[in-house]
Parts: C-alpha cells; structure tokens; sequence
C-alpha cells in the first residue's frame, strides 16, 4: 500500500462537486470568526472526511464538496502551497507530525491566515494509515505583542492541538481493542475506557495508551487495568 497515493503530486485539481448541489460560500460574517476545521484522510481508501467548521473556514457549503487534500491545497497560497504540500507528502511517508502556517484563500477570494496542524495516524506495524489534523483561523484575535511572544504562543498553541489530536488517535485505536476483545460497541468500548480511568485514577488517554501498548506487545497492561479488564470480559463460551 502506498501511504502518499492520497496527496497530490501537482495542485491544479478543481473541487469535485458532489449531486446537484451548489457550492455557495459561506456566510460572511464567519471570515470574522476564529474558526477551527478537523480533516481525516484514510491513505488506503484515499477517502477523505471535513469538519463543518473547515467547509466553512474555506467558504465553502458543508456537503456541496467531496473533500479531498487536492481541495484543500487549492486554497492554500500558491506562494505557500509547496511548503504544505510537501509537509503533507513527508507526514504521508516518514509519519513525521507538523504545524504551518500559510496563507488560506476562501471561495470568496477573501485571504485569511491559517495554521495546519498535521498528526500522521501509524498502525501497530509503524505505516502510516491516516492523516488527521486541524486547520485553524488564527487572522484576528492576536494581541498587540513582540514576535518572541507570538512564537512562544504559537508553538504552545501548537502543542496543545497536537496533544489533543495524540490523544484522540490512542482512544480511538483502544476503543477497537476493546470492541474486538469484549465483542461490544463503540460506545461501550468508550464506556469501558471511562470506567477504568475512574477507578484507577488515570487519565482517558493514559488508560488507552497502555492498552494499545499491551495489544501491540510493547508493555504488559498494569495490574489495576488488567483486573477490571479481566472482570468486564465476558465469559468463555463452553467447548463441545
């Protein structure tokens, strides 16, 4: 499988429209929004999934669009898309997480500045399955500040972001650990994960990340975690 057949080698691939639906930008008052957009890209399906948010960052009409990275480089600056691009390109391949800033161009020609927030998605075997990310509006709402300060608030902003996006990648992947190994759910498996942090007095994450870490054989699971594992299991189905 190849982990870059998703991203564009060139960036003049127009919007795909999707029925017979009209791409109307979005309303105007949001480009005076500080508006945060989620994206997901499956590298096998090449299938790619926008937050409402994002739809309306780039003007554009939730479900007017097929999203894809193609789409999404065509409102990057041409000055800056290179840089994007190959961002996305070296995340595709090496799994190397990154933030960039760049210029965004909305639907309406109206120009914004934006950051990118990239988090590669790895499975147990180290390729990289997804690329899953923010894109966030940062033109207005920036104090009157030296540019040290600015960096030092960006690259905490970026931390943060990034933080949260870990996070959200290791439950995702505990909670299909837990939907194969109890046979239940989505929202039970999440359940379950709450459960655990509750009564071990560990956080979601910290909870997800040692079982994901158990499953792939990196570190046996702690005691605690592994007693209410071993209660909630159901029990084993009886041989002829």
């Amino acid at each position: 499988m190849s982990t870059t057949s998703a991203l564009p080698r060139h960036s003049t691939a127009a919007p795909q429209s999707v029925g017979s639906r009209s791409s109307r930008p979005a309303p105007a008052d949001a480009r005076t929004t500080r508006v945060a957009g989620r994206f997901r890209g499956d590298l096998a399906t090449e299938q790619w999934w926008w937050s409402p948010e994002l739809h309306t960052l780039l003007g554009l009409t939730p479900g007017a669009v097929r999203p894809s990275v193609q789409l999404l480089l065509s409102h990057v600056h041409d000055d800056d898309r290179p840089v994007v691009r190959d961002a996305l390109l070296g995340a595709g391949t090496t799994g190397a997480p990154f933030a960039r800033e760049h210029r965004l161009r909305r639907s309406d020609g109206a120009q914004r500045t934006a950051l990118l927030v990239c988090e590669p998605e790895v499975d147990p075997a180290g390729t990289v399955i997804a690329l899953s990310g923010l894109v966030l509006d940062v033109t207005d709402g920036r104090p009157e500040v030296s540019a040290g300060e600015q960096v030092r608030h960006l690259e905490n902003e970026v931390e943060q972001l990034r933080s949260a996006m870990a996070s959200r990648a290791a439950i995702e992947q505990a909670k299909g650990v837990l939907m194969l190994l109890m046979g239940c759910g989505d929202q039970v498996a999440f359940d379950l994960l709450a459960h655990i942090s509750s009564h071990t007095h560990r956080k979601v994450r910290d909870v997800a990340v040692a079982i994901v870490e158990s499953a792939s054989g990196r570190n046996p699971l702690p005691d605690d975690v592994r007693e209410i594992l071993h209660d909630a299991s159901p029990p084993a189905r009886p041989t002829a």
